[in-house]
């Protein structure tokens, strides 16, 4: 953008020779170059210089929500194999409760209606584990396909449960403005402030410098100094824009244009806050609920360990030695769904704050 114009060669061949004082005149080399005003090539150059980093600020917004896409996808694959680990346990579990309740029921310290209980529970637990089997296919198929792999190619799950708890609200005014998009259009409206100079520089006149030479024939009879030589005419021209109204369109243009990428910036910031704080409470929400599913799950295991030594000796409370069981399969469960959420939220925080943490 910051090159001058072309450059103009033009040849001439005269089919019927001029006749001048010199001689005939038989051909006619042209070379002209035109320079724009000061300055307007450096506008140019600014303009597109400033629209190629725009670019590269949305190629940038594409990766970091491409790292929040593949998070969002390969957290639910976490999730899912934490679950079926949990209904493993919980079947064996259940069998083991089995053995207890048939023995007792055996020894006459219990009733074979528990024996049916845990019968029932061993089943749906059964049913829950294949159901969760049946769903790791479309899962794994998502995300395999979104890295462009193979749809069976196995994934190895590697998450770290603990949370780094995020203590201090974060500056979000300072650290939005490193958001791509918020570069991209801030980086736009620039680009339109050098096309206005541009405009407006291109509707002064240009200036051209050319040379003419034209090929002389040999002399005439009349002997006349310099006959035959060949003619050199430097030549300078200017353009006269007198025609205005393209030029203070094109400024009109510009300038309607920044005003548009101010407003769209000011839209995106807003929607970019609005986010901030959904994200934000979505984080600390489930740090919550991590911690109080920790509690429950602890308090809840202490409570069934006594259930079961009572059972043990007494063969009673059975029902509520399964009950318990239950409750803790929940918040295992809860907990698991929590994390999964926390780091999706995590992911998608990385987003709206801009610059992923991702190497």
């Amino acid at each position: 953008m910051s090159s001058l114009p072309d450059p103009t060669f033009t040849f001439g061949y005269f089919i019927s020779p001029v006749e001048t004082r010199l001689g005939p005149q038989e051909a006619k080399f042209s070379l002209s170059q035109m320079f724009p005003w000061f300055g307007t090539l450096k506008a140019r150059e600014d303009a597109a210089t400033l629209a190629a980093e725009a670019k590269f600020q949305e190629f940038v917004d594409a990766r970091n929500q491409l790292y929040y896409e593949v998070a969002a996808a390969y957290y639910p694959l976490y999730k899912l194999s934490e679950w079926k680990q949990i209904e493993r346990e919980n079947l064996e579990i259940l069998n083991s409760y089995k053995e207890i309740a048939t023995r007792n029921f055996e020894n006459g310290k219990g009733a074979m209606v528990d024996v049916l209980r845990v019968d029932i529970m061993l089943k749906d637990a059964s049913t829950n584990l294949e159901i969760l089997n049946q769903e790791e296919k479309p899962l794994l198929t998502r995300f395999n396909k979104m890295l462009n792999r193979s749809a069976e190619e196995k994934v190895t799950i590697e998450v770290v449960e603990k949370t780094d708890t995020m203590t201090v609200h974060l500056n979000k005014d300072s650290l939005m403005e490193q958001h791509p998009v918020l570069k991209k259009l801030e980086l736009m409206r620039q680009s339109s402030e050098a096309e206005e100079t541009a405009a407006r520089k291109n509707g002064y006149p240009n200036l051209g410098l050319g040379l003419d030479y034209v090929v002389v024939g040999g002399p005439t009879d009349m002997q006349v100094e310099d006959s035959g030589r060949d003619v050199i005419m430097p030549m300078i021209s200017v353009s006269i824009p007198i025609f205005r109204k393209k030029y203070n369109s094109a400024v009109k243009e510009a300038q309607l244009k920044q005003e548009s990428l101010a407003l769209q910036k000011n839209q995106f910031t807003n929607n970019l806050i609005s986010k901030y704080e959904s994200v934000w409470f979505d984080i600390n929400k489930q740090e919550q609920l991590i911690r109080l599913y920790d509690q429950q799950i602890d308090e809840t295991r202490r409570a069934l360990k006594l259930l079961t030594t009572a059972y043990a000796n007494s063969g009673k409370d059975f029902e509520e030695i399964l009950r318990m069981q239950q409750e803790l399969l929940k918040y295992e469960k809860k907990k698991v769904d929590a994390i999964s959420k926390y780091k999706t939220a995590v992911a998608r925080m990385d987003y709206v704050l801009g610059p992923p943490k991702f190497p």
